[in-house]
């Protein structure tokens, strides 16, 4: 598996590297060996939160942990990945090449196969809008996301309101 290690407003050393050369390899055997990971290392009052983002075949995997120590928060992080893949091994399996949670995942008894139930279906029409006009009217909607379409790229996006404060869009990537 091909990653990248990241560091913002910090410098992950050297040992922090090796832990995450070594972390990766647990994760690279879920995905056979294919697919690229970003860690994102970053340091704020004392806390260290590491991010892991793993990219196979256009599927997403995303964790994230802090703790008190940069290689602790890796842990975190790794450990919420495999369970979260380990929860969702069945669907996470049908993308994935068969086999491959098999022998590395055993299957916990106590664990349910959690079912999706769609309990709504909506459809909206989608004006061209700007960025900052699908913002107000999200606002004015009390939702936390806002699906538009981009006046200036014409492609459809969905503005969302971050946790921490602040606004995130998410754009289709075009190849």
């Amino acid at each position: 598996m091909k990653y990248t290690i990241v560091g913002r407003k910090c410098t992950p050393k050297e040992s922090f590297k090796d832990r995450v050369d070594l972390k990766l390899k647990k994760v690279d055997k879920l995905f056979g060996g294919e697919g690229t990971a970003k860690v994102t290392a970053s340091v704020v009052k004392n806390k260290a939160t590491v991010e892991l983002t793993v990219d196979n075949d256009g599927m997403f995997f995303r964790s994230q942990g802090t703790a008190d120590d940069m290689s602790d928060a890796l842990d975190i992080c790794v450990d919420n990945m495999i369970r979260q893949i380990r929860k969702n091994k069945t669907k996470v399996s049908r993308k994935l090449k068969q086999g491959n949670f098999e022998d590395l995942i055993p299957e916990e008894p106590d664990e349910e196969e959690i079912e999706f139930e769609i309990v709504r279906h909506k459809t909206m029409p989608v004006k061209p809008q700007s960025l900052e006009e699908a913002i107000l009217q999200m606002n004015m909607l009390g939702h936390s996301f806002y699906m538009f379409e981009n006046q200036e790229s014409g492609e459809i996006n969905v503005v969302y309101a971050r946790k921490n404060g602040g606004y995130g869009v998410l754009e289709p990537l075009t190849e």
